[in-house]
């Protein structure tokens, strides 16, 4: 792989590194992964290891078992030891009333001295206890979310339906390839977009934005925000660094085809190892989901739905082919994302007959507020339903958006417009429901009515607009060839001052 540039501030530099080590501020919250679950549960988790391509992580099911095991075997052996330290700190205690019989008094020593040997011989088996318990938290924690039985098992997905895009009348583009329907191409003859610059500025993976271009990711985001506001999701700027921990927290622990992390961590001056580590926010996903990090959520504010923009950043290479080239890949961009908390498990209420939303119905609600926003950017897409092995750590399900793009299409001399357009579908949109994964790993609780009763609430996530992907599939979808201009949106041009093109007159 070849070497990718690191951004290199004042007092620190960027570098890949792994999480599981990562030190935790005081103020992180305890996770409490739900042990109970994965011991009875054992096959079903390491099933689902080997359905989600953790091979490595099957065995983790049935090793928590064992050392569960282990450890109720310790507390049956400590319990003699215990029940007699306290009946022997009982008496000490008794023999210290200076109206104790001097002869009873004469025992003390001994007493002492077996409680002390008790409390020695126990020693060990509490130190194995101990070992024993945090093994268990590590591997509980290392295990993916369970599958829904939304989920396709294996490594197809399933195509739910087609925006703006009839199989049986693809694009004219299909048959007919043109390369000069490419955003690279399209991006430098109109000003869009300058990749030179940024090879010398910071590195291969960067680009600048500029005139139209910059106008247009402006207009890109304002648009999604307004869908998503319309929909009931509150927006939000969420900040672009985070402790490393929370990354880890909410299983956002993608690596590239070398198996390297894709996070960029910020590394500390020598003088400050010993402090919490800090990365760049991979997506607005991470610091989003710790808004409520160790924090009770009252039940009669779910659902709470935020979106907000932010800059992210991924230290990915990105595979060879089409996926280096343009903006597809690259290691700094704007996204807007949706973020939401649910309570699956509500009490019952006599105020009102409505039901509670739940995980669910905000998976449904973003997935509209994507659909809504791909379709009336007339961008051709497909919607799939993601396998088991696509998903991360933290997913129970996930649905991804695909839309066409000309320039990943091969060149070949095949008429079939199915038989070499399959590479030229592109992510633009991912949805996900992480159930309590997140929650639990994060400490945050939904609390009812009983102050006693706590549960851990569902998060969902999804793309309200990746830009880069969404600029590129704009530009290429939108290109006239005859005139050189693309045609934008009538969506976005209320964005970028009513202009009907860009390029040409603009008008």
């Amino acid at each position: 792989m070849r070497s990718i540039p690191q951004r290199v501030c004042i007092y620190c530099r960027l570098s890949r590194r792994s999480y599981a080590s990562a030190v935790r501020p005081p103020t992180a919250p305890k996770p409490v992964p739900d042990i109970k679950h994965i011991r009875q549960n054992a096959e079903l988790y390491a099933q689902n290891c080997r359905d989600r391509n953790y091979p490595a992580h099957a065995e983790y099911p049935s090793r928590i078992q064992q050392l569960s095991d282990e450890l109720r075997q310790i507390d049956q052996q400590l319990m003699p030891s215990r029940s007699r330290i306290k009946a022997l700190e009982k008496t000490i205690g008794r023999l210290q009333n200076p109206a104790t019989d001097p002869k009873e008094t004469e025992q003390e020593p001994a007493l002492r001295a077996e409680a002390q040997q008790l409390k020695d011989e126990s020693l060990t088996l509490t130190d194995r206890k101990a070992i024993c318990g945090d093994t268990i938290n590590e591997l509980a924690l290392s295990l993916p979310n369970l599958s829904s039985p939304h989920t396709p098992v294996g490594a197809d997905p399933a195509l739910i339906e087609y925006l703006n895009y009839d199989p049986q009348s693809p694009p004219s583009w299909v048959n007919n390839p043109d390369p000069s329907r490419s955003h690279v191409a399209i991006g430098t003859e109109l000003g869009l977009i300058d990749f030179a610059s940024a090879a010398t500025t910071t590195g291969w993976g960067w680009y600048f934005l500029t005139g139209d271009g910059a106008l247009l990711e402006q207009a890109l985001i304002q648009y999604s925000l307004s869908v998503a506001r319309r929909h009931g999701w509150n927006p939000v700027t969420p900040p672009s660094i985070v402790y490393s921990y929370v990354a880890d927290a909410t299983g956002f622990q993608p690596r590239d085809q070398n198996s390297e992390q894709q996070i960029w961590a910020i590394e500390q001056a020598e003088k400050d190892k010993a402090k919490p580590q800090r990365s760049l926010a991979a997506t607005a996903e991470i610091p989003l989901a710790a808004m409520h990090a160790g924090k009770d959520l009252d039940a009669s504010t779910l659902p709470l739905k935020f979106v907000g923009p932010s800059r992210c950043y991924r230290a990915e290479a990105g595979s060879r082919g089409v996926d280096t080239k343009g903006l597809y890949r690259v290691h700094e961009f704007t996204k807007v994302e949706m973020f939401g908390w649910a309570d699956n498990t509500p009490e019952p209420s006599k105020s009102t007959s409505t039901p509670t939303p739940t995980s669910e119905d905000l998976f449904t609600n973003l997935l509209n507020v994507q659909k809504e926003i791909l379709t009336s950017l007339h961008l051709p897409c497909r919607i799939l339903e993601m396998p088991t092995s696509d998903l991360g750590a933290s997913a129970t399900r996930k649905r991804d958006i695909e839309a066409l793009f000309p320039s990943r299409k091969r060149n070949t001399s095949s008429s079939s417009s199915s038989t070499n357009l399959e590479e030229a579908w592109g992510e633009v949109t991912s949805a996900s429901i992480c159930t309590d994964y997140q929650s639990r790993r994060l400490g945050t609780r939904v609390r009812g009515n009983n102050a006693k009763d706590s549960r851990f609430p569902h998060t969902v996530n999804g793309t309200a607009m990746a830009v880069p992907r969404v600029l590129a599939a704009v530009l290429e979808n939108g290109w006239d060839a005859q005139r050189r201009v693309v045609v934008l949106p009538e969506v976005l041009r209320p964005y970028m001052e009513q202009r009907e093109v860009i390029g040409g007159t603009g008008k």
